[in-house]
Order: C-alpha cells, then structure tokens, then sequence
C-alpha cells in the first residue's frame, strides 16, 4: 500500500546543506518509488538576513561568522564540494565568491507555489547561487532564473518591484522560528517528525520507512 507523506523543508537558496540534504532526500524517495509518495513544499529560512545588497565576500563570512581560520574556511568548502559528489550534486569550482541577501528568492519561492513550480524555481536558484556564482538578490539574475523554469516573468517582475508576498515571508519565517527551526536544512513530515541536516540517502530512507510505519498504526 502507497504511503502518502507530506514534507515541508525549511531551507535557505544560499545554503550548501539545503541542496546536499534534498538530493538525499531524492535518492531516497527514488529508492521507496512505490513505497512512499511524497508531496513537497519549501518554506523560507535566512541564514543572513541583515545582509546588504552588495554581500559580503564568502571567506571574510565565514570567518567572522563561526570564529575559524581562513585554512579551516577552505577545509570546510573542499568538504561540502566531495559531500556534493555522494549524492550528484557538482558545486561551482569558484574558489572564492560572495554571500548575499535572499529575501527577494523566498518572495519568488512564495510565489512559485501557486504555478506548481516551486521545487523547480528552488533548484535552479541552488544552480544560479552555487553552480553559476550567481547573485540571489540580484533582479535582473532572479527574473532570468524565473524564464529559465517557464514561469511568468511579468508577474515576477511585479512581485519584484512592490513589496507583494512580503508578510507571508515573514509570517512563515516566524511560524518556524517558534516552532524551534534555527538551522536548516530541517525536512518536517506530516507536520509531526523532524529530520534535520544534510542527511545521507540511506538515513533518509531509514527514517521515512519508520514513518511511514508509524503513520500506518
């Protein structure tokens, strides 16, 4: 019998383990193909939300940020990039690049939703961000991504130059915020169990079997 979940996954477009983690999570779905069907959504989650507009350069980041070496920086990326590898996924070989506000990606993503094209908007700004060295708060950038997946560039310009979807954003952000969410990824099933980080395939695999079974009781 096809057990039916819901996964809601709490995520930053800027974040390497937010796209290590959901290509874990395919694997996995791919592996219970008959098992388990799910159904998707993405909700947003900052990592900087007081970044300005020009960003900051990723290594002085880092640095600042969690207090380590510029060696311990490039140890960390070299990890995150063979991480990537184990579950298909080939990070952009910039040895440098910059960090940026996303608040602009998360109205879009909002958006994106109601053309049933939000998972396809959230990996193509995975690709623009970590793939093309892209700028996820960049318009011009956003709105190429948006034509690119077929979606309606005039409404996403509109979106762009107003303040729409903007409360939603923040209402969500705060929903899960109280909910105890304070690092992403976190991939919450059926509003009642939590996986948290960049899990691999077969961990994944484990806990949605366990689920699933526990659903079903």
């Amino acid at each position: 019998m096809m057990q039916q979940l819901k996964i809601d996954i709490v995520s930053d477009v800027s974040c390497p383990w937010c796209i290590i983690g959901y290509q874990g999570l395919k694997t996995a779905l791919q592996q219970l193909d008959g098992e388990i069907q799910a159904e998707i959504e993405w909700h947003p989650f900052e990592l900087n939300p007081t970044m300005p507009a020009e960003g900051q350069d990723i290594v002085e980041h880092i640095t600042e940020k969690y207090g380590i070496s510029i060696e311990q920086s490039e140890q960390n990326r070299e990890n995150i990039k063979q991480r990537g590898l184990t579950v298909g996924y080939e990070f952009g070989h910039r040895g440098g690049g910059r960090i940026y506000n996303t608040f602009d990606a998360h109205r879009l993503l909002d958006w994106a939703k109601q053309h049933n094209k939000q998972t396809e908007l959230k990996l193509a700004l995975f690709d623009l961000y970590f793939k093309q060295g892209g700028n996820p708060s960049d318009h011009k950038q956003l709105l190429e991504t948006v034509a690119q997946i077929g979606l309606p560039i005039e409404e996403a310009k509109a979106i762009l130059d107003s303040d729409q979807r903007t409360q939603q954003v923040r209402a969500e952000q705060q929903q899960y915020q109280q909910m105890g969410i304070s690092s992403v990824p976190a991939f919450i099933i059926n509003q009642k169990y939590l996986i948290s980080g960049g899990q691999p395939p077969a961990t994944f695999k484990q806990a949605l079997q366990d689920i699933a079974e526990k659903e079903l009781s």
